[in-house]
């Protein structure tokens, strides 16, 4: 059941915009703030259900909301956000120009760390096949619950120490299933790939598949070039079709010669 809202003039708006030390932080928007307010009642009254499930229930009962009941939320986030940006500029008012470009720096690597969990969100829900395993993944996955130490560091050092120590024979078993591995990637990749194609998703592609691409399609244009070049010089050339007027003027041509050859002949005589 959702709490009320008459609380929403109150616990919306309860969301630091400024800290101690460092730069002021972003105000929630009107959904979270709905979040962080139904998310107690909703875990007392669902102990057993998993976070991801609590977070759906209460998003179902956001897109419930009418307009007006969304009112309190996204008003108290509007008031957040005017005394966030004044107090940003204060804060900023106060760095030096090397703090102002540090800022700048880490503010592109937080861009480009959310753009590649984006992307790898996008590929994952896209179906995108895992790499392949190699020898010493396969073998770590298969002993790690019997391997020796208490924590992930520590079994990690003892499954090293053991992989170290198996003979040739012994690793060749798990180096034959990685080119195993490897095979299947190569083959699932090659399907995903066509199939991104096909739905316009170019930009997906490995750069060592776009580049076999460019060079089949060279290869394709070269040798249609060439073929066309050898039916060209394999044709013969056609001949002109005479027109009426042309034929008359060769008769009388000929009519021509032939009379002056005869009179020729008479002089003669």
């Amino acid at each position: 059941m959702i709490r009320s809202l008459a609380a929403a003039k109150t616990s919306p708006g309860k969301c630091l915009t400024s800290q101690a030390s460092g730069p002021p932080k972003r105000p929630l928007n009107g959904y979270m703030r709905f979040v962080m307010q139904q998310k107690p009642a909703v875990v007392q009254q669902n102990p057993e259900i998993k976070p991801v499930d609590i977070i759906r229930r209460i998003a179902q009962q956001w897109r419930v909301l009418s307009p007006e009941q969304k009112k309190p939320f996204q008003e108290a986030m509007q008031r957040d956000m005017q005394k966030f940006k004044l107090d940003l500029q204060k804060y900023q008012s106060q760095l030096t120009p090397a703090q102002l470009q540090q800022q700048a720096v880490e503010r592109k690597q937080r861009m480009s760390k959310r753009k590649a969990i984006r992307k790898k969100r996008e590929l994952t829900s896209l179906g995108k096949p895992k790499r392949p395993r190699s020898a010493f993944n396969i073998f770590m996955s298969e002993h790690f619950e019997e391997a020796r130490g208490t924590t992930t560091p520590a079994k990690m050092k003892s499954l090293m120490d053991d992989w170290r120590s198996l003979f040739s024979n012994q690793k060749q078993v798990y180096m034959q299933l990685a080119e195993d591995d490897k095979i299947r990637y190569k083959n699932e990749m090659k399907s995903w790939e066509d199939h991104m194609l096909e739905i316009g998703r170019e930009d997906l592609l490995r750069d060592q598949t776009l580049t076999s691409q460019r060079r089949s399609a060279a290869r394709i244009a070269a040798a249609a070039a060439k073929k066309k070049t050898k039916a060209t010089k394999a044709k013969p050339a056609k001949k002109t079709a005479a027109t009426p007027k042309s034929k008359a003027a060769s008769r009388e041509v000929k009519s021509s010669s032939a009379k002056t050859v005869r009179k020729g002949s008479t002089k003669k005589v």
